[in-house]
Parts: C-alpha cells; sequence; structure tokens
C-alpha cells in the first residue's frame, strides 16, 4: 500500500488529476477577488518555503521550464 505523502507512478497521474476551469460568467469583482486569493497564497507560500523554492528554482538547469510550461524566472522573489 503506497503512503498518502507519495505521488502516485507517472504513468498514472492523469487519473489522479481534478480538472479546473475559470467560469466564463463571474463578475470583474469576482474574478478579482480570486485573483487578490491567488496573490495572497503565492504570498503565503513564500513566506514559509522561501530559502527552499530559491534552492529549488536555482537547481533547474537554465532554460528549463516549470511543470506549467511557464519559464522558472527568479525575477519575482524577494531576497
Amino acid at each position: 500500500m503506497t503512503e498518502a505523502s507519495q505521488p502516485p507512478p507517472e504513468s498514472s497521474r492523469s487519473r489522479f488529476t481534478i480538472p479546473f476551469e475559470v467560469p466564463a460568467y463571474w463578475a470583474p469583482e469576482q474574478a478579482l477577488a480570486v485573483v487578490e486569493l491567488l496573490d495572497d497564497l503565492r504570498e503565503l507560500i513564500w513566506a514559509h518555503y522561501n530559502v527552499r523554492l530559491i534552492e529549488l528554482i536555482q537547481a533547474e538547469p537554465a532554460g528549463t521550464e516549470a511543470k506549467t510550461g511557464q519559464a522558472v524566472s527568479t525575477d519575482e522573489v524577494d531576497f
């Protein structure tokens, strides 16, 4: 039996994902509230994991893209 903290094998990960779509009917105020929530969440994660995240980013070879498909940049990291 696999421990809960271990990710599933690469070949079966797609079975364990939950698709998420952003509703197209949000009012601008609702969209802004979600953006602000995500900004706050990002700040909290950086505050807790900052050194470890920076180490992970620096360990990536130059030009490597994150799993999101976006290039990893330390431009927004507060040192």
